[in-house]
């Protein structure tokens, strides 16, 4: 009576899911995870499930697949990833799970049957020329094979849709899918997340597949219109304008932890993989928002303990040369909190002037509480003449520079030669030679996207007058344009060759890098940490030491 009882309910997947995650030792599965496997389960005959990444898709297909297995011996499935290794991975931990898991253990395929990486039969099957389950890369053979359920795990990966042809290439290996399924209760299911606005996943749905999408995040108004009905109903139901933005799965992944990897991957990667938001790759093209930075007149010797960005309209600078994309702007501060400190420390970056029509560009930052504080750029065109090192010098010596950050690239530190002289004379700076890594344009978004989107960097308001003004002056009107720090900025893109002239940003970016590793500083803390330390020292001024309790009387 017991055996039958667990019988029923396994019949459930959810409840399937359950034990084996209990088996695995894992927590148990989360709403999101009960709901994914819900839909697997029991959708359409043609479905794609689209989940954030790290959501455990690929174990919940493992898990769907035996599940489907102990339901049904004699069923013949068809497992599709991305690579071989990838395939050879599931099988084996479908084939570990059946030798452990109590229920599953008859399962477990006879020493004359196949049991290798590629594919198994399970113990109680009929004799059949198809597998219990096959697992394939997407790249390997996929006609001849037989199936009742073809699940493809994860076969768009940011490996196989780089290019045009790629994205060919892999839309004509999927129609293969539709040759081996058999006809009537057969089913095929998709799982992944898109890595493209071409993703294969938008094209299934003008075929007829059926899509539902999970987000990270409860999704914005804009969002909520573009995902229409197919938004999954546990976050469509709970959604609320003032749960925009939070985790809608916190126990799998909380604010924080979000937080990190919208870091990591930039805006566009995270809008893509874990927002699920395809429409956004065309608008992010151009990942640098002029409008994340925060612009403002800065003081020379001290900055705020902390400095709130917001885009709201009133908040607009009108008054400034705005060179970004349509839409783009530039805003000033929401609001200025806490006290005015002393910046921590201040670097000059100086990019030498290479071959052709580049500039010795340079810029100067300033770090304070979390935030760094661009307080001057510029360029010089007259290569390396007496005038270019001692005005680089005078600008080091007017912002009270503590280190000079100098690339490497032509001449092998000749610049740095050059320099030193003015430096000894002028101003005694430290130097450093900074060596960078190839793909320029991809380097500088790693480090200024992350920056720029959490609003980490504020702009003095004069910075933006005169990199507009200094360059219209210094070239010729139809080209003063490319060489604007706010302009490459507002143009950059991963590509090599994006930009015709990167000297201002590639500098912003050496000077940023500089500042990385102070960055984690909690401001809130910081704050509340300076709060105690200021009445601590009220309190030993009036009432002397502070751990000297004896006047206490008792």
């Amino acid at each position: 009576m017991k055996n039958e009882k667990l019988l029923t309910k396994l019949t459930d997947f959810r409840n399937f899911l359950y034990l084996t995650w209990k088996h695995l030792n894992l927590p148990e599965p989360t709403k999101v995870q009960y709901d994914i496997a819900d839909y697997i389960a029991n959708g359409e005959s043609r479905i794609i499930v689209s989940a954030f990444r790290g959501v455990g898709k690929s174990w919940i297909t493992a898990s769907y697949v035996l599940w489907r297995i102990f339901l049904n011996p004699n069923i013949n499935i068809l497992v599709v990833s991305a690579s071989k290794n990838r395939a050879d991975d599931f099988s084996t931990f479908c084939l570990r799970l059946l030798s452990e898991i109590p229920i599953l253990q008859h399962l477990y395929p006879r020493d004359e049957q196949r049991q290798s990486k590629i594919s198994f039969d399970v113990n109680t099957a009929s004799a059949s020329q198809q597998p219990t389950v096959k697992s394939l890369g997407i790249t390997s053979q996929i006609t001849g094979s037989r199936a009742d359920l073809v699940v493809a795990d994860d076969i768009e990966t940011s490996g196989n849709t780089q290019t045009q042809f790629m994205r060919d290439k892999l839309s004509e290996a999927i129609k293969e899918f539709e040759a081996v399924i058999k006809p009537d209760t057969s089913r095929i299911v998709y799982l992944g997340t898109p890595q493209t606005e071409q993703s294969i996943y938008n094209k299934l749905q003008e075929r007829g597949y059926k899509i539902r999408y999970w987000t990270a995040r409860y999704p914005s108004e804009k969002q909520i219109k573009s995902y229409g009905s197919n938004l999954a109903p546990i976050i469509n139901n709970t959604w609320d304008i003032n749960l925009i933005g939070k985790p809608t799965d916190p126990t799998r992944f909380d604010e924080k932890d979000l937080l990190e990897r919208e870091a990591s991957y930039g805006r566009l990667g995270f809008n893509m993989q874990y927002q699920l938001d395809t429409t956004l790759s065309d608008l992010n093209k151009f990942p640098l928002k002029l409008s994340d930075l925060v612009v403002m007149n800065c003081n020379p010797e001290n900055a705020p303990e902390k400095v709130i960005w917001a885009s709201s309209p009133e908040l607009q600078h009108n008054d400034l040369p705005n060179v970004g994309l349509q839409g783009d702007a530039y805003f000033r501060p929401m609001s200025i909190q806490g006290s005015w400190l002393p910046y921590t420390g201040c670097v000059m970056a100086i990019d030498p002037s290479g071959k052709g029509r580049d500039e010795t560009a340079y810029c100067v930052t300033k770090f304070a509480n979390g935030n760094i504080y661009l307080l001057d750029i510029g360029g010089f065109n007259a290569g390396y003449s007496e005038h270019t090192l001692s005005k680089l010098v005078d600008i080091a010596k007017k912002h009270k520079v503590n280190k000079i950050l100098i690339e490497q690239n032509f001449g092998q530190g000749m610049f740095e030669a050059l320099l030193k002289p003015y430096l000894i004379k002028q101003y005694p700076c430290t130097t450093e030679m900074v060596h960078q890594q190839s793909n320029k344009h991809r380097r500088i978004l790693d480090t200024l996207e992350p920056i720029i989107s959490q609003h980490r960097l504020i702009v003095d308001k004069y910075v933006v007058k005169k990199d507009y003004e200094e360059t219209n002056m210094l070239y010729p009107q139809e080209t003063a344009l490319r060489y604007q720090l706010f302009y490459q900025i507002s143009r950059l893109q991963k590509e090599v060759h994006s930009l015709a002239q990167d000297d201002r940003i590639d500098c912003l970016q050496v000077a940023c890098n500089h500042w990385v590793k102070h960055l984690s500083r909690d401001q809130e803390l910081a704050m509340k940490m300076r709060k105690e330390e200021l009445f601590n020292a009220e309190m030993e001024k009036y009432f002397g030491d502070p751990v000297d309790n004896s006047w206490i009387k008792i």
